[in-house]
């Protein structure tokens, strides 16, 4: 179990780290293409050595794929305009909250009062997170929450349904060629290439950083409960809520742990009830 805690804190430190990156880019966009550009040549070679994804998990990596595009979009658009300390901890307490939801209404987990009152407390942590922050800013936050709660949906009945570990990969590839056509539809394939040529360790970089968090948090679940993982896994939150404060000089630093908190403690109590 230690080991297992060790596995989900590390991953959330990384998850919360190439988002501070992107953050931190003079382009977001650029950043975000970029590292799934690099993750799904990545994912390619390595699908290649394995022997690939089964048919039946090609067509859910390629939802997911699809939906990863309105989430790099959104959380570009995000990270350019607002705080760092209030876009990620919406946006991945609000995906992990609707991700529950989603388990309940779709895939046939269980609702109890226990539930409730956990959905309940990440409501009222998301609440006053919010305080004060403009509209758009938050908007933009819970349109990436939902993007997080629709991929993870389906990626979780993907898994039970393929099983194995290749279908991680599937989604890295897919979500890499959703994101590039449309960078290149939209026109941005020249700075893309520039971008490329000039910060393609940076891109590796941050590339290896999330595929290294998936990774992480599969050694952790075998090793202990998916709950449990899952609950450490989101103290991303807290953890985005300091680098916020320490790295970009966010302000709102008390109110924003606090609420960070509350949203990981509703998060604990919702895996635990589940």
């Amino acid at each position: 179990m230690l080991v297992a805690t060790a596995l989900a804190l590390a991953s959330a430190g990384l998850h919360a780290t190439w988002n501070l990156l992107a953050k931190r880019s003079a382009d977001p966009f650029l950043a975000l293409w970029g590292q799934f550009f690099v993750a799904a040549l990545i994912a390619t070679v390595v699908l290649g050595a394995t022997g690939g994804l089964p048919a039946a998990g090609w067509g859910w990596a390629a939802v997911s794929g699809a939906v990863h595009l309105p989430y790099v979009v959104g959380l570009a658009i995000a990270y350019e305009h607002g705080d760092f300390s209030l876009a990620y901890p919406l946006a991945r307490g609000g995906g992990a909250l609707l991700a529950g939801i989603g388990g309940i209404v779709l895939l046939g987990d269980e609702l109890d009062a226990w539930s409730v009152a956990a959905i309940v407390t990440v409501a009222g942590g998301m609440a006053l997170l919010a305080i004060g922050a403009a509209g758009p800013e938050v908007g933009m936050a819970l349109f990436v929450a939902m993007t997080i709660g629709v991929y993870t949906v389906v990626d979780s009945h993907a898994s039970r349904l393929v099983g194995g570990n290749t279908y991680a990969f599937g989604v890295f590839a897919a979500a890499g060629v959703s994101v590039s056509a449309y960078g290149l539809v939209i026109g941005r394939g020249r700075a893309m290439a520039a971008a490329l040529s000039g910060q393609w360790r940076r891109f590796t970089a941050t590339a290896v950083l999330s595929m290294v968090t998936y990774a992480l948090v599969l050694a952790a679940v075998r090793r202990a409960p998916v709950g449990y993982v899952a609950a450490l896994r989101e103290s991303s939150v807290l953890v985005a809520a300091l680098m916020g404060w320490r790295y970009l000089d966010e302000g709102s630093i008390h109110r924003r742990m606090l609420a960070a908190t509350i949203i990981v403690g509703g998060l604990v109590l919702l895996v635990v009830s589940g």
